[in-house]
């Protein structure tokens, strides 16, 4: 991941974890820490998230973090998962993502825990909460973030589907504020970035509390019963077989 901080006062965070940005324990902890350092800085008031590996903005959570692990390592993963959702739907700053690749599952979470959301122009690039396709649930943290996006219909047919919507879809739906063509991305984004930051930041701060404080509420007065039953859920049998089903369509894809 690479985090460059100019004096505009806008931070750009790129993920850089080649070949698909996967959200492994490492990567997770490097991304909680980096958004700590920025929230410390008083220079920062907004981060532009964006991918500098090509075709993909993040292929969300690792799967061989959560395949033929001890309870112990499912609960630090699940606790990363966790404080990483916290600190971004949290943070005080403007927060953009310019989502410039596919982006499902944890990556979808990433891109809709932001303040903005623009995508690349790309029918081919794709984003939505799938985890029904891999046989697993989206946990309620994500489908709150997600409701709260979409509105309960859009939210409960695509979690249900597990669907991964192409960009004009993702557009239509409201998954994504803006289309623009790939090459504008960022020069669209530093726009939308101005825009946010021209408001004074102590009310637009306390608006961005007031909406989202009940959601990160919520997962706060339930950390551990959720990271029991992730635990719980991951370690049972039928889950393995599934997870370890898709990690060998995804060899056999690559090969």
């Amino acid at each position: 991941m690479s985090l460059c901080l100019p004096c505009t006062g806008v931070a750009m965070m790129k993920f850089k974890s080649p070949p698909v940005n996967s959200l492994s324990l490492e990567f997770l902890t490097e991304f909680s820490i980096s958004l700590e350092k920025l929230e410390n800085d008083r220079a920062c008031r907004g981060v532009i998230i964006t991918s500098a590996v090509p075709k993909i903005f993040s292929s969300g959570l690792d799967i061989t973090e959560m395949c033929g692990k001890n309870v112990e390592h499912y609960a630090e993963f699940w606790r990363a998962v966790q404080e990483l959702w916290l600190r971004l739907y949290g943070s005080n700053m403007v927060t953009v993502a310019a989502v410039n690749g596919s982006s499902p599952a944890g990556g979808c979470l990433v891109a809709l825990s932001c303040d903005y959301r623009i995508m690349a122009e790309n029918p081919k690039f794709s984003i939505g909460l799938n985890e029904a396709q891999l046989g697993i649930v989206a946990p309620f943290w994500f489908k709150d973030t997600f409701v709260n996006v979409v509105g309960h219909r859009v939210a409960e047919r695509s979690l249900q589907l597990g669907s991964l919507h192409p960009a004009p879809e993702a557009h239509k739906l409201g998954l994504v504020d803006e289309l623009v063509p790939e090459e504008k991305l960022m020069e669209k984004a530093a726009a939308v970035m101005a825009q946010w930051l021209a408001l004074p930041d102590h009310a637009r701060q306390l608006t961005k509390t007031m909406m989202r404080k009940a959601v990160l509420d919520r997962l706060v007065a339930h950390r551990e019963e959720d990271i029991k039953n992730f635990i719980t859920f991951v370690s049972k049998e039928s889950i393995q077989k599934s997870l370890r089903m898709y990690m060998e369509m995804l060899k056999k894809r690559k090969s």
